[in-house]
C-alpha cells in the first residue's frame, strides 16, 4: 500500500466533503443482504464486478480489496449492525489524492424485500472531489450493477 489515509468516524459519512448515496430495491431479505456484504467478503467479485478480490483481515475486523484497475484497498470495519448496517473505512490505499474514504451500507425492510443504499464518503483536494462528481454516473451504475447481481445471486441461493 502507497498511503496512510485519515482516519474518520462512522458521523463522516454525513459531514464529508463529498457523499455519493445511491439506492435500489431487491427482492431479497436485509438478512440475506447484509450477510452477503458482511459475512461473505469473498464472494464479491461474483456480483460486483468492479471488485477483482476480497478477503477478510484482522479475524474479520478489516478488509483487504482489490478492484479492476489495480486499486487496492486496506479497510476497517467500522459497523456490523445485522439486518441493518455494514459500513468501513479505507485505512490504506494506493489510490491517488485520496484523504479519507468511508463507505455505508444501509438496509431497509420494504413490502417486497429491501431497500440496500450505499453512502460514498470521501474526502481529497477539490480537483479530485470534482473527478469524482463527475463520475457520479459511474458509481451508480456499478452500485445498480452489483445490487442487481447480489439480488440474482442470493435468489438462485435461496432457490437450493
Amino acid at each position: 500500500m502507497a498511503r496512510r489515509l485519515r482516519p474518520v468516524e462512522l458521523d463522516f459519512v454525513e459531514t464529508a466533503p463529498l457523499r455519493l448515496v445511491f439506492s435500489a430495491e431487491v427482492a431479497a431479505s436485509p438478512t440475506a443482504v447484509y450477510s452477503a456484504l458482511a459475512d461473505d467478503v469473498a464472494a464479491w467479485p461474483t456480483w460486483f464486478t468492479a471488485v477483482t478480490a476480497a478477503r477478510p483481515t484482522d479475524g474479520g475486523s478489516g478488509r483487504e480489496v482489490r478492484l479492476r484497475g489495480g486499486t487496492v484497498f486496506a479497510e476497517r470495519i467500522m459497523a456490523k449492525e445485522p439486518g441493518t448496517r455494514y459500513a468501513y473505512r479505507v485505512d490504506e490505499t494506493n489510490a491517488p489524492g485520496l484523504r479519507a474514504l468511508l463507505e455505508e451500507w444501509r438496509m431497509t425492510p420494504t413490502a417486497t424485500g429491501t431497500r440496500v443504499q450505499w453512502t460514498f464518503a470521501a474526502d481529497g483536494p477539490a480537483p479530485l472531489r470534482a473527478v469524482l462528481r463527475l463520475g457520479r454516473a459511474g458509481f451508480g451504475r456499478a452500485f445498480k450493477d452489483a445490487v442487481r447481481n447480489l439480488d440474482r445471486r442470493l435468489a438462485r441461493s435461496a432457490a437450493s
